[in-house]
């Protein structure tokens, strides 16, 4: 599992997108961007940040670290702004928190990445089934001169038809990417090539592992996913699925 901290002081919101991440001070001195349990979308964004965050990083790509915030219930009483307030006593608990980048930017084609590096990007975004790095929402910053991935809650949709529908790992693994809209589509090399460096690496073993960090409670139960372990197993199954059947979803077609 992740490294487990507790809030100290909620500093501001961050008013992109509809989910309301806020600045979070946290007890080991580190700074957050933190994602809420209480948010709309639901405790299935933050597995999917996880699970995409560590994969990307065991992959070698760049993504801020992450912890498990803990917001407990003093926190939300100084609160003057009645959103922000009503998020954090929905948000009490395991929250989702992602090391604040501090003089970062927002990702806008004036420093690209490397061919190699923004070929990566682009294959992790198509076996995730990711469609949200796009340039009216990259989802990537500069720091230091390279580009950090964040944000990945909208990938893995799979899950969302969970319990109405039972796992389906050969469906994930048919389903289609679409790269024209991708933010890095036309500075990345071919796919094709990343897929030969990355593929063999997508093992069981490392998609255990990855699994490994996300919180029990954060995943939801649903037929055939009585424990925390079989939900684990059906994103291990999924992603074994697609990453073995790259035809189906690799832009340009499998090496």
């Amino acid at each position: 599992m992740l490294e487990q901290v507790t809030a100290t002081r909620y500093v501001t919101p961050l008013r992109e997108g509809g989910s309301l991440p806020g600045i979070v001070e946290a007890d080991d001195l580190g700074t957050y961007v933190v994602k809420f349990r209480g948010a709309g979308q639901g405790l299935k964004v933050l597995v999917a940040e996880v699970v995409v965050g560590e994969l990307a990083r065991a992959l070698g790509l760049a993504v801020p670290r992450m912890t498990v915030v803990e917001l407990q219930s003093p926190i939300a009483k100084y609160e003057a702004d009645e959103e922000v307030q009503d998020l954090l006593t929905a948000s009490l608990g395991l929250n989702l928190g992602i090391d604040f980048l501090p003089g970062s930017f927002g990702y806008d084609g004036s420093r690209p990445p490397e061919p190699h590096t923004a070929a990566d990007i682009l294959w992790l975004d198509a076996l995730t089934a990711n469609v949200d790095r796009t340039w009216s929402n990259p989802n990537l910053l500069v720091w230091h001169g390279r580009p950090w991935l964040i944000d990945h809650g909208a990938a893995l949709y799979f899950h969302h038809s969970w319990p109405s529908r039972a796992p389906d790992p050969a469906r994930f693994a048919a389903q289609p990417f679409d790269a024209g809209t991708h933010v890095l589509r036309d500075v990345a090399e071919a796919p094709e090539a990343a897929h030969e460096r990355l593929a063999p690496q997508v093992t069981e073993a490392l998609l255990h592992e990855v699994t490994a960090a996300v919180p029990d409670e954060w995943l939801e139960r649903a037929p055939g996913l009585d424990s925390p372990g079989a939900g684990r197993a059906a994103y291990v199954e999924h992603l074994l699925a697609r990453v073995a059947t790259p035809r189906a979803w690799l832009p340009g077609g499998a090496p």
